[in-house]
């Protein structure tokens, strides 16, 4: 993609935050419009090029704005939407018959479910809690079947994050023109929603997270001159200030070890060349992520802080780590011990914990959720999808974002479940087969080569150039 391209459809994104912060009601059409145009268009080009993917890229990626405005008819038609679109390339591409893993893990949804069903009678209220437990799952258990072992370029992965990437950024945009005057809310060191654009902190961190990650790396694979290095590490880091003002910790720390673990890995696997570009990246990762932290402490007067140090505001240690999720992971526990097998079926949670403990909260932790209502069973489905994308890595080395993938699903799913589609996308993503033949960093060596020429076309001496990396 070339600079010009790239440059508007930020821009384009960026107004698409300013048009729904000013007029909410456009979000339905914003978000009805995304499904319907990307049905179209998969269906009218057959999927030939992963239109599929694209297409649910973008909703999983405009989830959270969708909800913050408000433009859904139904709570959790992204992932209806999800589904259906990997359905319908599913139609025109086919799956990979060895994806027995992943069908053994739908398999041991099954009982949960089943259970589910009967204990919630003709109750509505468990009814709605049962789809909302199980459309996670299913989610990730469709997105899955299409990735496993699909082959794709690292051109066109890069694609896909970017379109992930892009509605986020208009998240970004909408969360910064709804947040009020600092001054009058910031006055406790817990989640904040006056700087999550009014919705779930945890969830708006995960999404900045997420996308501090995803231009992290443009930074690195797809800036071809120094002007898109700087301004892709200046959205990444945008993106970093904005998770730390949510005053939810979890978002923030998943994307910052997504990424170390893809230094990580990318540094393993380079040239001594590559790993002195890696080590100049580090180097730039900690001083920009110091200058964030220092600017936010600043600004908020020391209590981003104390939030992490898990203090109040007047600097007393707090009795929970974990913001009170530990009473809910504690109650998924206890219903794992009275039916360890099958566990008490999807969607009994919610009730109880009303029963027993007087809380009416859905799950935080997928893990915990899938011990305490799935059993045995969802231990033994956790574990294959754990141990899956592991073992595919045996063959499949040159997936170097398959780890930091896995990670952002392992640790989202221990502070704020299957609540959005992101986790489950993501984690699809580690069973694709990806094929390079080297490690695209070497796009900053043509930029700096590009320029070189530029300069000579113009009799410049090359001793003379300054600037690139």
């Amino acid at each position: 993609m070339d600079k010009q391209t790239y440059v508007k459809l930020l821009l384009i994104h960026v107004g698409i935050g300013i048009l729904l912060y000013l007029f909410r009601p456009l979000s339905f059409v914003f978000a009805h419009g995304t499904i319907l145009l990307g049905l179209v268009w998969v269906f009218r080009n057959r999927n030939a090029n992963h239109e599929a993917l694209m297409v649910a890229a973008y909703i999983v990626g405009s989830e959270l704005l969708v909800k913050m405005t408000k433009g859904y008819f139904l709570w959790e038609y992204a992932k209806y939407g999800i589904i259906l679109v990997m359905l319908l390339g599913i139609y025109y591409k086919g799956f990979s018959r060895s994806a027995i893993a992943i069908w053994i893990f739908g398999i041991l949804l099954l009982p949960g479910i089943f259970i589910g069903m009967i204990e919630s009678g003709s109750d509505p209220r468990m009814r709605q809690s049962i789809i909302f437990n199980i459309l996670g799952p299913v989610t990730l258990l469709v997105i899955s079947i299409y990735c496993y072992m699909r082959n794709l370029s690292i051109n066109q992965l890069m694609n896909v994050l970017l379109v992930l990437g892009l509605p986020i950024v208009s998240c970004l945009v909408y969360s910064i023109l709804y947040t009020p005057d600092l001054k009058e809310i910031l006055v406790h060191t817990g989640s904040n929603f006056g700087t999550s654009g009014g919705y779930g902190p945890n969830q708006v961190a995960t999404f900045f997270g997420l996308g501090m990650f995803i231009f992290f790396v443009r930074a690195i694979f797809a800036s071809t001159t120094t002007w898109l290095v700087l301004l892709n590490l200046g959205i990444a880091f945008l993106f970093a200030y904005r998770a730390l003002l949510t005053f939810s910790r979890g978002g923030l720390i998943t994307g910052i070890l997504m990424v170390l673990f893809f230094l990580f890995f990318t540094f393993t696997k380079g040239s001594s060349k590559v790993k002195l570009k890696i080590s100049f990246l580090v180097s730039i990762l900690v001083m920009g992520m110091l200058a964030v932290w220092i600017y936010t402490t600043m600004l908020t007067g020391g209590l981003i802080e104390k939030r992490y140090k898990n203090q109040d505001a007047l600097g007393r240690e707090k009795q929970s780590v974990f913001s009170g999720r530990e009473r809910i992971a504690i109650s998924e526990i206890q219903m794992f011990l009275e039916n360890p097998v099958f566990g008490s079926g999807v969607g009994s949670g919610y009730k109880y914990r009303q029963e027993h403990f007087d809380v009416s909260i859905a799950s935080h932790n997928e893990l915990t959720r899938m011990l305490g209502e799935h059993g045995l069973l969802g231990i033994l489905g956790i574990l294959i999808l754990i141990l899956t994308p592991l073992v595919l890595y045996l063959d499949n080395k040159q997936h170097f974002f398959l780890l930091s993938f896995l990670l952002f699903w392992f640790l989202t799913l221990n502070h704020t479940a299957m609540r959005v589609a992101a986790p489950a996308f993501i984690y699809a993503l580690t069973l694709l087969k990806i094929n390079i033949h080297e490690i695209p960093i070497v796009y900053w060596k043509q930029a700096l080569q590009t320029k070189q020429q530029s300069l000579n076309d113009r009799n410049v001496e090359p001793a003379t150039a300054t600037g690139g990396v």
